[in-house]
């Protein structure tokens, strides 16, 4: 650390993923904590939403001790709130916190937030209100933590994750103005809703105005709490160079430091253990492809996969498709191919005519009736992915080397037919593919990599976008990341340029595929949090250097 920044001596950071696994941010925020905790210790405090009801947290583990036993205090203020640390690398200490009695509270928390910020909560619908609540809440923790600990000689740092966070920081910026403010926006809220909404993003960003846009695909209030936030933080930031462009048109703030998205490969297998791991949902991918197709597949078959978010357009689900039906008519590929979607929908139970023919042990020569996914729908018949196998007339027919296999569903091990963690299936791919439309970052494509799998990506990902800097041009499946060129209008050129990537793939000698997979290996390691939290620190100067003059 460099000794001429100023440093936080009391952290507090805020997501309404704290103890709550949704989507990309836990990642971000789980796999930092040890780096920063490494530092810091028991000075590092996550605050997260204490939703779970009369069932635990699988990710928190109870410990009113913690903080100089201070839940008992707070909870006789009437500040629900519970202690403990957080299950991930390192064991932070986390304080989930109750928000739900301050919705009593609601309309006066807004009123002073427009006085005081402009922040406009009149057009807010859907999870506005249960975010801000939250936000408030965390804000409160932190207030009261502050005074507990008598933290106003110290050097105190307040992270808000995303525009849920927002409100609470705002709350803090204007009761502690000591406290120095941290503001991160993950991906702007209009800049998703437009990519969304199927209007081009990229070609008129200069020329969308971001209040009116917002009022135009009504996300007025999420939009007005993310824009304040990110004028008044201390230190406004965001993961990447794209998103920081995005900031800039959108929200009319240009961010103060770029954070990219590291993590930590310490749930990486590693030696024997990783190659009989691989070995293991190799083969357990090709068993439950028999059972679903009634045909054999041997290991020279190419195990390709993509994953995310249920974001049809933005994370690219579409041109993967598109791309595979294109290859299953391409007389250049020479092996069968395995496409898996593993993308959670609307799921339904796992197929009982599934369970049955995996626990009978027999191999199969008939297809199963519907032999396209793993698991039933709840809306079977307004399903996108389905839609568009249906409407390319991809039904995974014998004569098809491309098989493509929807598994809609989360992969946490007990999902009735894998049974298996996400990382465990990830690294028995052969390669990835995430053709992202929109994609701020890109955790997908960084997980793959570390587990020596390449990827294709897009430079519409910041994960593609920062591959290219690390070679220095456009980076190939050679280098473990093939980075496809991706604009409003060439979706047509995309499909085909990943067609065609895998065909070259699939025809890679052993030597050329293990040179792709070490390729993987190594630029993983370029993006570890040791390398990528000296950004942070950045952040954390700037914050604490304006919060001294004020």
């Amino acid at each position: 650390m460099d000794n001429k920044r100023l440093f936080p001596e009391f952290l507090f950071e805020s997501s309404w993923e704290v103890c709550n696994k949704v989507g990309g941010i836990y990642t971000v925020l789980s796999t930092r904590a040890k780096t920063l905790h490494d530092v810091l210790g028991d000075r590092l405090v996550f605050i997260g939403p204490d939703c779970w009801g009369d069932t635990e947290s699988p990710y928190f583990e109870p410990d009113s001790s913690l903080l100089e036993n201070w839940e008992k205090k707070a909870c006789a203020e009437g500040l629900k709130v519970r202690v403990g640390r957080w299950l991930v690398h390192g064991n932070p200490i986390a304080v989930l916190v109750d928000f739900k009695p301050f919705f009593a509270e609601k309309d006066r928390i807004y009123g002073e937030m427009w006085e005081k910020f402009s922040v406009d909560s009149l057009h807010a619908y859907g999870d506005y209100d249960e975010a801000s609540m939250f936000s408030y809440a965390a804000a409160k923790v932190v207030e009261n933590l502050y005074s507990y600990l008598c933290l106003s000689s110290h050097r105190v740092v307040y992270h808000a994750n995303e525009w849920m966070c927002g409100m609470g920081m705002l709350y803090l910026r204007d009761r502690l103005p000591k406290i120095a403010t941290v503001f991160t926006t993950h991906a702007t809220t209009i800049g998703r809703s437009i990519a969304g909404n199927n209007k081009p993003l990229y070609d008129y960003l200069w020329a969308y105005d971001g209040d009116m846009m917002a009022a135009e695909l009504n996300v007025q209030s999420k939009h007005s709490i993310e824009k304040q936030s990110a004028i008044h933080a201390d230190a406004f930031t965001t993961v990447s160079d794209i998103t920081a462009r995005e900031c800039l048109e959108l929200l009319g703030k240009p961010c103060d430091v770029v954070l990219p998205n590291g993590f930590e490969n310490d749930f990486v297998p590693k030696g024997a253990t990783f190659t009989r791991k691989r070995r293991e949902v190799r083969k357990e991918v090709f068993r439950i492809a028999n059972c679903i197709l009634g045909e054999t597949f041997g290991d020279d078959t190419l195990i390709i996969g993509t994953s995310g978010r249920y974001e049809f357009r933005n994370k690219g689900i579409d041109v993967f498709i598109e791309s595979m039906n294109r290859l299953l008519r391409d007389t250049r590929l020479k092996r069968k191919v395995i496409a898996l979607v593993e993308v959670p929908g609307w799921v339904g139970p796992a197929r009982e005519d599934l369970k049955e023919r995996l626990a009978s042990g027999k191999t199969f020569d008939t297809p199963i009736e519907y032999p396209l996914l793993t698991h039933w729908l709840n809306n079977m018949s307004h399903d996108h992915v389905l839609d568009m196998l249906k409407h390319y007339d991809m039904w995974n027919r014998k004569e098809d080397k491309v098989k493509l296999i929807f598994i809609p569903c989360y992969l946490t091990g007990n999902d009735g037919i894998f049974n298996k963690e996400y990382y465990d299936v990830v690294l028995g791919n052969d390669l990835s593919i995430y053709p992202s439309y929109y994609e701020p970052w890109g955790y997908t494509p960084l997980e793959s990599v570390a587990f020596k799998v390449p990827c294709i990506t897009t430079d519409l990902a910041g994960f593609g976008v920062w591959a290219n800097t690390v070679k220095g041009a456009p980076s190939e499946i050679e280098d473990g990341v093939k980075t496809i060129h991706r604009t409003d209008y060439n979706y047509s050129e995309v499909a085909d340029t990943i067609k065609d990537t895998v065909i070259r793939f699939a025809s890679f000698s052993d030597s050329e595929v293990k040179k792709a997979r070490a390729a993987a290996e190594k630029i993983s390691k370029k993006a570890l949090w040791e390398k990528f939290i000296e950004y942070y620190y950045d952040a954390y100067d700037i914050a604490l250097r304006k919060a001294a003059v004020r």
